[in-house]
């Protein structure tokens, strides 16, 4: 009874474990991919693969199957001489020669993807994980080729941004072109810190300490400039005011003498215009005793002028008479004038 007990017990965990080999579990991230390989089955050609979508469970017997795990998402491979930062401890970064002879050395940070289609090819031809992937494919691959194109770049050109930007958009495209049919996809080419041998960099240093001092000079040259600029606006606002000034107080002279000038030439004009109405006036005054009539009006003016006047008549002549050439007119008429008192 013993024995039938132990051999039904036997049978049971042989159903069991039958059971659980073939529905034990495989799973994947929300990232990864799983493939399975085939080793044996009644139902399927030996070798024979299947993709798993990422973030799933499956069942089947791991003895007569492989499984394999990818990880889709972005990686970031880091070549820096920067120990225990990269992808590797100690210096890992790329060392070579700028086009113009200078030794160099970049750091460059790779970011890619696996393509999830094509993880069996990565399976059968080149690794069976993402690490081995990397070591074997993406790892050798990226580093010459990031390394041949930045080998173009003159060392003037490390310290033009957009020229290290255009070389790793090249860097991306090559790298594409050769790894995309192994399932690799290159995101980003994205170059570092460079360095250059300490001789040289000291060299770039002292010319970067004299190029600041050339700039700061550069600065005081211009301040002092605008100084005087300003200096000189000022004046040339002084001097347009006297300017401005001296045409006001000439225009205000030149206005009076205007004034004065229109004035004086109407007054001129009346005093003219004046003088010609006399002179119309006398001419025809002149005209009139001219005439008969003013031969007469002329003697009775004078008449007029000599009533109650007393006239003295004195012999005149060369006999006897009183020479006027000789004598004092006013010592006479004062004798004339005492001896008619005396009447």
């Amino acid at each position: 009874m013993n024995k039938v007990t132990s051999l039904k017990q036997l049978v049971v965990a042989g159903i069991i474990a039958l059971i659980v080999i073939a529905y034990f579990p495989h799973h994947t991230k929300s990232t990864e991919v799983g493939v399975r390989v085939v080793k044996w089955s009644p139902f399927a050609k030996m070798g024979t693969m299947k993709i798993y979508d990422p973030g799933t469970t499956n069942f089947f017997p791991p003895i007569i199957n492989e499984w394999y795990i990818f990880d889709t998402k972005l990686q970031n491979m880091e070549m820096t001489a920067y120990a225990f930062r990269g992808a590797r401890a100690g210096r890992d970064d790329l060392v070579f020669k700028t086009i113009d002879g200078n030794d160099i050395a970049l750091d460059v940070i790779i970011a890619y993807r696996l393509d999830r289609d094509k993880a069996p090819d990565i399976l059968i031809n080149i690794a069976q994980s993402n690490q081995e992937l990397e070591e074997k494919l993406v790892r050798p691959i990226t580093r010459n080729v990031t390394r041949e194109f930045f080998g173009e770049l003159k060392t003037e050109d490390f310290y033009v941004t957009n020229r290290r930007t255009e070389k790793a958009e090249l860097a991306k495209k090559a790298l594409n072109d050769i790894l995309n049919p192994h399932g690799v996809i290159v995101e980003s080419v994205l170059p570092k810190d460079y360095r250059f041998k300490e001789a040289y960099q000291k060299a770039i240093e002292d010319k970067k300490v004299a190029d600041q001092m050339v700039e700061r000079f550069k600065s005081e040259v211009k301040a002092t400039v605008e100084e005087y600029l300003q200096k000189y606006q000022f004046a040339q606002g002084e001097v347009n005011k006297m300017i401005a000034d001296a045409n006001g107080e000439f225009g205000k002279a030149k206005i009076e003498a205007d004034a004065y000038y229109e004035q004086q030439t109407m007054i001129a004009k009346a005093i003219e215009t004046e003088g010609i109405n006399q002179a119309k006036g006398i001419e025809k005054m002149v005209e009139a005793l001219n005439s008969a009539g003013g031969k007469t009006m002329v003697k009775i003016k004078l008449a007029e002028a000599l009533a109650g006047k007393k006239i003295y008549l004195l012999p005149l002549g060369e006999t006897g008479g009183i020479d006027l050439r000789t004598t004092d007119v006013n010592d006479l008429l004062r004798i004339y004038g005492l001896q008619d008192l005396k009447r």
